[in-house]
């Protein structure tokens, strides 16, 4: 093996060959001459990546590994990890995009004598986009020794650019990262960082000097970038034509300062020359890189309840301009850092948790934002919005004022936290974000204009209040203590709606009720497993993933709520083609155990398979969809089918039992299977509208909107 050759795991494999881990674990046990383990642990191997393909071929259960998997396999198994594979892959395309020719003539020659030649040529790509390796920038040019295990990967991601343009190809390969390893970064979500783009403004003429101070993976600066900056878009003039980066991971601000600048590097001829990109590695707080920097714009999303943010020796900073945040009160100098960073008039949007909105401990710093007009609008967003996602954290939307004193102050609040009709499983993958969108914009761009939202005691979506009202004890700036709640239906008219349903959909629950079994002996029939149906060409195994396309993604809160398809496709990085559901199919959730299982009808079908779950697609001529549906719910059944990760079970949908019966018998299963579905959803609606009615009784008579007559 060569060394420091990339290293896949099991699950690679599997990807890799297109079967789920067990079958990777019974070639093991089966086949002698099986790469053996190079490194990682006894529970969990890997494997030299170069061997496994070799070995896969020499079966026949590898044809040809995916161009985009391959890289991938290479970037995930890199010797240095993938924070550093994904360093020299942003820096070799950012070459290829610079100097395509420079590139080509780069790797005609061996692996060993590419890494020498191609050290320096990354050091002049480098210097030219982000200066000389002297000035503190974020990306330090790789030496040969470090190139050599990542040329493999280097000529992958080239020929993946190729395809697809260098920025999009580096998108795809960071958002992998990101993907199979969510724990191990603070994400803002694409379409919060957006948002929070435009209320900053960056979209506007007047915005040309933008500012993250805690940059992380990059997201907020690549929004206020915007769509229209890429190759042909509209508009890319008006987009700011100075990023300024902070963060103090130093692999991330390398990562980021590579992604803008391979997003910059494919502006269009109209986009303003020569931007400027300045990232750089730090402590933003206690060792500021642009202290001097006047910004139009400053978006953050800072880290949370952090106690050893520079409190003791930050005690004299001039930054406080709003008081000396106290030790538990990080997220307040992170605010006051960013309007020191501002020019006057300029806007800062941040992402806040909840608590600093109210807790006592920063009372004074937010009744003087209050009173010299910095804080503008405190805009609670639902929970799922951005990690962590059981919190309905808060934007602050910032302004530096200027040497006039604003008279009458006014503060605009905005509390989509709690919708009026919240969906069963809400969350992250619940959240309608295009709503959300302008239902906040609405409310920012109405106050903005001098023409704020009505402030009728029924308008709860938002309201701007003078801030005298608000400079009391606690100077309390949570939107949900200044707003009405928002009841759980539109007032008794919607009650009334709610009851004439409810009482419909409890009279077919009666109706549905399945009579109570007859006593009988157990039956034993002779059964199969689905992976023998596979392999027989019964059925089809797929799973879902993160495919990008057009329409709606069946997600697993869809599958256990039993609603309507209500994912949104992923965004950025290359294409992947998405597993369309057809009528017919049945979608199993693969964490938590088959508690629940869908067939998909005709209104369903057509929508993409989203994460965490598995479809089958049998042979309507062998096998019948309730029949299978039915059996598959069996408590024995997928107990011997789930295994346990930590603390999840994990269903291995091949190890499923089925009885071997005639097409006929099975219908007659399948028939009985479907009644109880349709009792089963009768149950739940009616549970829904149950909770419904009762929480709007509880509003209505706590509002006065109900009497208790």
């Amino acid at each position: 093996m060569p060394e420091n050759a990339t290293e896949v795991t099991a699950a690679g494999i599997a990807r890799l060959a297109g079967v789920g881990r067990a079958a990777v674990s019974n070639w093991r046990r089966r086949h002698a001459d099986f790469p053996q383990p190079v490194g990682g642990t006894e529970t969990s191997p890997s494997f030299a990546l170069p061997e496994v393909e070799r070995w896969l071929r020499d079966q026949g259960k590898l044809v040809e590994v995916p161009l985009r998997e391959r890289v991938w396999q290479q970037l995930a198994g890199h010797p240095a990890g993938p924070v550093t594979a994904l360093v020299h892959a942003g820096c070799a395309l950012l070459l290829v995009n610079r100097s395509p020719a420079a590139w080509r003539e780069i790797t005609g020659v061996s692996d060993e004598r590419m890494a020498g030649v191609l050290s320096l040529a990354l050091d002049d790509a480098l210097a030219a986009r982000f200066g000389p390796a002297g000035n503190g920038r974020a990306v330090r040019t790789p030496d040969r020794a470090e190139l050599l295990p990542s040329v493999p990967l280097l000529r992958g991601a080239a020929e993946l650019a190729a395809g697809t343009g260098a920025g999009e190809a580096y998108e795809f390969l960071l958002g992998r990262q990101l993907d199979a390893n969510p724990r191990q970064y603070t994400l803002t979500p694409p379409g919060l960082a957006e948002l929070m783009a435009e209320l900053a403004g960056t979209g506007g003429s007047g915005v040309r000097t933008v500012l993250d101070p805690a940059a992380g993976t990059g997201a907020l600066l690549m929004a206020a970038l915007g769509p229209a900056d890429a190759p042909g878009g509209p508009g890319a003039a008006s987009r700011p034509a100075a990023l300024h980066a902070q963060e103090s991971d130093p692999g991330l601000a390398a990562v980021t300062a590579l992604r803008l600048a391979l997003r910059t590097a494919d502006a269009p001829r109209t986009a303003p020359r020569g931007r400027t990109l300045d990232v750089r590695t730090g402590d933003t707080l206690r060792a500021d890189a642009f202290p001097g920097l006047a910004a139009d714009a400053v978006l953050c999303h800072p880290p949370f309840n952090e106690r050893n943010w520079g409190h003791d020796e930050l005690a004299y900073d001039p930054r406080w301009e709003y008081g000396f945040p106290a030790r538990t009160e990080s997220e307040l100098a992170w605010v006051q850092h960013a309007l020191a960073r501002l020019r006057d008039g300029g806007t800062a949007v941040l992402l806040m948790p909840p608590a600093a909105a109210s807790r006592r401990s920063g009372r004074r710093i937010r009744a003087d934002l209050l009173r010299r007009g910095a804080l503008r609008a405190v805009i609670a967003l639902p929970a799922g919005a951005a990690p962590p996602y059981g919190i309905p954290l808060h934007l602050w939307v910032l302004r530096r004022p200027g040497a006039e004193p604003q008279p009458n102050p006014e503060l605009l609040l905005v509390d989509t936290a709690e919708p009026a009709e919240q969906p069963t499983g809400g969350g992250r993958d619940r959240l309608d974000l295009t709503a959300l969108r302008h239902a906040v914009l609405d409310a920012w761009h109405a106050y903005e204009g001098q023409h704020p939202p009505p402030t009728a005691p029924h308008s709860a979506a938002a309201r701007t209040l003078p801030v005298i009202e608000l400079l009391d004890d606690d100077v309390d700036l949570a939107p949900a203590r200044h707003l009405p709640s928002p009841a759980a239906t539109g007032g008794p008219a919607e009650l009334a709606g709610v009851h004439e349903r409810l009482t419909t959909t409890l009279g077919l629950a009666t109706r549905l009720t399945p009579p109570p079994p007859a006593p009988t002996a157990p039956a034993h029939r002779p059964l199969t497993t689905l992976g023998e149906l596979a392999r027989a060409g019964a059925l089809q195994l797929r799973h879902g993933g993160a495919g990008t396309g057009t329409g709606p993604v069946l997600t697993e809160h869809d599958v256990l709520g039993g609603t309507p398809p209500s994912g949104a496709p992923a965004t950025g990085g290359a294409p992947e083609e998405p597993v369309l559901v057809e009528a017919g199919d049945v979608v199993v959730p693969v964490l938590g155990g088959v508690t629940v299982v869908r067939v998909v009808d005709e209104a369903t079908a057509g929508a993409a398979l989203g994460r965490n779950l598995q479809l089958l697609r049998p042979d309507p001529a062998v096998l019948d969809p309730w029949f299978l549906a039915g059996f598959l719910r069996g408590t024995t059944n997928n107990r011997q089918a789930s295994s346990h990760a930590s603390t999840a079970t994990r269903l291995d949908a091949r190890r499923l039992q089925l009885p071997r019966l005639p097409l006929a018998e099975q219908r007659r299963y399948g028939e009985r299977f479907r009644a109880l579905a349709a009792f089963e959803d009768a149950l739940r609606l009616a549970g829904r509208l149950g909770g419904q009615l009762v929480q709007g009784l509880y509003d209505g008579l706590t509002d006065g909107t109900v009497t208790p007559e």
